[in-house]
């Protein structure tokens, strides 16, 4: 058997090997790839993947090391952020939960990529909707579990929508559509008015656009005439997650 050896340099003088192939000539053997990663951060990756695909959220740096068993936080982090450089692992500066698996993490581990969700923060006007400087992170979770192939999720703030089961802080789940039928819940811009995206309901009487909330102490917005233009939809609601406290 041949083997071929692709590697980088180190200052050192040292061969650090990121992939190795083994080609067999004389069998139909396909050439493996072995990544350098030691056993633990593999174990790390592999919690991780799993946590993701149970609960459908990243987990917290707590619960990866007691899992684990790794009493140490300092020697948990070092892990972390072993990983993340080597482009394993990627987070969210300021999140709670910022662990998530990327591309190559989820290759290492020996599964496909994980469907995901877009969480979205501010949507500028005229800006594409899942354009990717909208994008604050990805949910682990596949769109196929509200019935769509493609969906994005919107943080809902406030408690204008709270009638309809909908709290402050609960991640609200996107259909991208331009249009909705009257009585459905929609996610809406209004230009000169709201600076993020809202969840609304949509009515349409005598030739206006009416946004309703779902909460009797704030008053529908109503847009006549040339004011309806002011109005755009992204999208409408298909599901709500609430995460853990």
């Amino acid at each position: 058997m041949d083997r071929l050896w692709f590697g980088n340099w180190s200052r050192t003088g040292q061969t650090h090997w990121e992939e190795l192939f083994f080609l067999a000539k004389r069998t139909n053997v396909p050439y493996t790839v072995y990544m350098s990663i030691t056993e633990r951060r593999k174990q790390i990756l592999e919690w991780v993947a799993g946590s993701q695909a149970r609960n459908g959220f990243p987990p917290a740096v707590r619960e990866i090391g007691k899992a684990l068993g790794l009493a140490s936080p300092g020697s948990l982090h070092k892990h972390l952020q072993a990983l993340e450089k080597e482009g394993y692992l990627e987070r969210s500066p300021g999140k709670k939960r910022t662990w998530n698996l990327t591309a190559k993490g989820w290759n290492m581990i020996g599964r496909p990529v994980s469907p995901s969700i877009p969480l979205l923060g501010q949507i500028a006007a005229g800006t594409p909707i899942l354009a990717e400087q909208n994008r604050e992170e990805e949910l682990p979770i596949d769109p196929a579990l509200f019935g769509a192939g493609e969906v994005f999720a919107l943080r809902v703030r406030g408690d204008s929508m709270v009638d309809a089961h909908i709290q402050d802080g609960d991640l609200a789940i996107i259909r991208p559509q331009e249009e909705a039928q009257d009585g459905q819940i929609v996610a809406v811009q209004v230009e000169d008015l709201e600076p993020e995206a809202t969840l609304k309901v949509l009515r349409r009487r005598n030739g206006a656009i009416e946004l309703h909330p779902a909460n009797s102490q704030y008053k529908p917005l109503i847009f006549r005439g040339a004011q309806r233009s002011r109005v755009r939809i992204l999208g409408r609601l298909v599901g709500v997650i609430r995460p853990k406290a």
